[in-house]
């Protein structure tokens, strides 16, 4: 679920992928349920399956993360002040839930940025879900859905042909006789 979900640079809020092109991707507001082009080449797009937060061992992904506050809170939203709060009572919330968080490579913006999202995904009604359950959800409607009959198939050549076929016909209709080449042949004789 978190890998549809996405993080725009410039934008506040979150958003659902809806659809992507070569070079345009148009994302929906999870609040707002307004659609938007988005442009990756300059706007910065990121889903959030792909955020990933410094401890002093290894990145931990940031299901966990969200699944650690999620269990502090009680499901509840965070009552801690984003907007203005300050850096030393966010990282002592953040040392709370996390205690093994880099506090020189995480900053107190992306300790905001982090609960925010928190916040903005429970209140349209989104439960933190493990990559891993995903998956084995996937492969088990995989497993239930049967098999379809295969159609009929033309092969590339019998295609080939009959739309070869076809521009010659259309041709033959709409093309109009040569004029001037049957008067050299008679002039020739």
């Amino acid at each position: 679920m978190l890998k549809t979900i996405l993080s725009v640079s410039g934008r506040s809020g979150l958003f659902k992928m809806v659809s992507q092109g070569k070079g345009l991707t148009i994302i929906e507001s999870l609040v707002e349920k307004k659609r938007i082009p988005v442009y990756p080449a300059r706007d910065k797009v990121i889903a959030l399956g792909d955020i990933s937060v410094y401890t002093n061992e290894a990145e931990v992904p940031l299901y966990e993360i969200l699944n650690r506050v999620k269990a502090k809170e009680n499901g509840q939203p965070v009552t801690l002040e984003l907007v203005n709060g300050k850096p030393d009572t966010l990282r002592a919330y953040m040392a709370e839930v996390f205690p093994e968080f880099d506090r020189s490579r995480v900053y107190p913006t992306d300790i905001k940025h982090i609960l925010s999202w928190y916040n903005l995904r429970l209140s349209v009604g989104l439960t933190e879900v493990d990559p891993k359950m995903e998956e084995a959800e996937k492969v088990e409607t995989e497993e239930s859905v049967e098999p379809k009959e295969e159609s009929k198939k033309i092969p590339k050549t019998a295609k080939a042909a009959t739309a070869k076929k076809a521009s010659v016909t259309a041709k033959s209709v709409t093309a109009k006789p040569s004029v001037g080449k049957t008067t050299q042949r008679t002039r020739q004789k």
